[in-house]
C-alpha cells in the first residue's frame, strides 16, 4: 500500500538523509514518545523519529514544553529506541540541559545517548548555542538544529505565533542556518516562519531542511498525536490530520463500559 513500502530497508543514518536532499527526495519525520507507538511509526515507512520535549504537553499535560527533565526524555527515548528497525531516532535535549555552558551540554548529550541508544540530539538556537554544538559534535554526536519558533524560549518570545516575519529576524535566522550547517549539523528543523524564508534556506544550505509550519521543505515533521487527531483541540493552519482518534477511541473506550456495565462482556466466547 501506498506510504507503507519504503525503496531501502536499511537503517537511516545521517548519511543517508544528506543523500535524500541531494537526490531531491523528501523525508518524513514525526514524533513518538513510547514503544508501541514508535512500532508503528517506524514500520509505517517514516525516515526519522524524534522523541520531543512536546512529550511535556501530549504526554504529562504541560502548558509548555519547559518542564522537561534529562531523565524524562531519557526515559521516553529508551522506550522508543526498543521498538525501532529503520528510522534515524533523534532526542530533543530539554531546557535547562545544555543553556547554562557548553561543558552541560555535553554531558547531556552524551548521558542520553549512552542511557537511551538513540542516534542524535536536537538542539533549538543559532549562534548562541554554536560553541555548545561543536563540543557536542565533537564528542561524536550528531546533532539536528531547530530555528524560527523554538519553544524552549516560549516565555521570550510570549507568544506561539509565526516567526522572522521581520527582515532582521528573518536575515538573523538565515544567518543561523548557516552557522549550524557549517559546525556539521546534520539537519535543521525550521518551524512556524514564512515559507518563502523556508525556501531560501532550503536553496542556500546544504543540510536538509527540515519544515513544521514553514511550508514545502527537504522533509516536514508533525508530532504523532496531532497528526492522528488525538488533540482534538489543536488545530494549526499547518497541521493535517490523518485521522480522528480522538472520537474512535472515545466511541470504542464508550462502548466498553457500556458492554461492562450491562454484563454484555466478557460473553461465553470470552471465558476460559
Amino acid at each position: 500500500m501506498p506510504g507503507y513500502l519504503v525503496e531501502d530497508q536499511r537503517k537511516v543514518t545521517t548519511k543517508r538523509l544528506q543523500e535524500m536532499k541531494q537526490a531531491g527526495k523528501k523525508i518524513a519525520m514525526l514524533t513518538s514518545y513510547d514503544y508501541t507507538t514508535a512500532r508503528i511509526v517506524d514500520g509505517a515507512g517514516v525516515d526519522v523519529i524524534l522523541i520531543g520535549d512536546s512529550a511535556s504537553n501530549v504526554m504529562v499535560g504541560n502548558a509548555t514544553t519547559l518542564p522537561m527533565t534529562v531523565d524524562q526524555m531519557v526515559y521516553h527515548a529508551r522506550s522508543v529506541v526498543r521498538a525501532v528497525k529503520r528510522a534515524l531516532v533523534v532526542c530533543d535535549m530539554p531546557f535547562g540541559s545544555y543553556q547554562v555552558c557548553a561543558e552541560d551540554g555535553v554531558r547531556n548529550a552524551i548521558r542520553i545517548m549512552k542511557e537511551s541508544g538513540c542516534d542524535a540530539v536536537k538542539l533549538e538556537g543559532g549562534v548562541e548555542i554554536l560553541d555548545t554544538v561543536r563540543k557536542i559534535l565533537d564528542a561524536g554526536i550528531p546533532v539536528c538544529g531547530h530555528l524560527g519558533l523554538t519553544p524552549q524560549s516560549i516565555n521570550k518570545f510570549g507568544t506561539y505565533a509565526v516567526r522572522a516575519r521581520e527582515e532582521e529576524e528573518a536575515e538573523k535566522l538565515v544567518s543561523d542556518a548557516h552557522a549550524l550547517a557549517e559546525a556539521g549539523c546534520f539537519a535543521i528543523v525550521l518551524e512556524k516562519i514564512p515559507a518563502e524564508l523556508t525556501a531560501r534556506v532550503v536553496s542556500e544550505v546544504e543540510v536538509p531542511i527540515i519544515g513544521i509550519g514553514g511550508g514545502p521543505a527537504d522533509g516536514q515533521v508533525l508530532v504523532v498525536d496531532d497528526m492522528l487527531g488525538k488533540n482534538n483541540d489543536f488545530s494549526p493552519k499547518f497541521l493535517r490530520r490523518y485521522a480522528d482518534l480522538f472520537t474512535i477511541m472515545t466511541d470504542a473506550i464508550g462502548q466498553y463500559v457500556t458492554d461492562v456495565k450491562s454484563c454484555d462482556f466478557p460473553n461465553a466466547q470470552e471465558r476460559y
